[in-house]
């Protein structure tokens, strides 16, 4: 079992058509952004400019959540309206276009990954899944098999548990829980 931290502090900004975007993990660790060659990736961004359209990527499904306000937003020019930590779900190669301005999590995995689930939690999990992703909304304390990690708002921590072991995780506060398996 490989656990990291990403801190928020040390993610690299990227410019995209609607503002700043912030690259937490790509994986594998040997895939490209630009070649779309990856199993998933994991991001925060900016939405500065009303509307924005969102970049289309073929093959991917992704999740998406507000971290500081609600969402007005189009897909395939459907209008919906997400709540602050309301998870939307698309296809990557849908038509979107936001007409707020904020900052979002997001998580993109290939069409070819098995089994992937996104949720707001603040309960005791117990897992097995091959990848696990925790994601901060505050400070938080996340007890991984009773050892605790410290995080700040917006951190990320990701378990690489290609063992499929049994772990227990308990959160001080409500995170984005995200399971992937191969």
């Amino acid at each position: 079992m490989n656990i990291r931290l990403l801190p928020k502090k040390d993610s690299k900004a990227s410019i995209w058509s609607g503002g700043l975007t912030y690259e937490f993990m790509i994986y594998p660790k040997t895939a490209n952004y630009s070649d779309r060659d990856f199993v998933f990736r994991i991001s925060s961004a900016t939405i500065e400019q009303v509307p924005s359209a969102f970049t289309q990527f073929k093959g991917y499904y992704r999740y998406l959540v507000m971290l500081d306000n609600s969402l007005n937003i189009e897909v395939n020019k459907e209008k919906k309206i997400y709540e602050k930590y309301e998870i939307l779900e698309f296809n990557s190669d849908d038509e979107v276009t936001s007409y707020t301005k904020g900052i979002d999590f997001n998580w993109m995995v290939s069409e070819k990954t098995g089994h992937h689930k996104l949720e707001i939690t603040n309960g005791n999990q117990n897992c097995n899944a091959q990848i696990i992703i925790l994601f901060s909304l505050d400070t938080t304390v996340i007890k991984i098999n009773e050892k605790p990690y410290d995080l700040n708002p917006h951190d990320l921590l990701v378990i690489e548990n290609l063992e499929k072991e049994n772990i227990m995780l308990h959160f001080s506060t409500e995170c984005v829980y995200g399971i992937l398996d191969f």
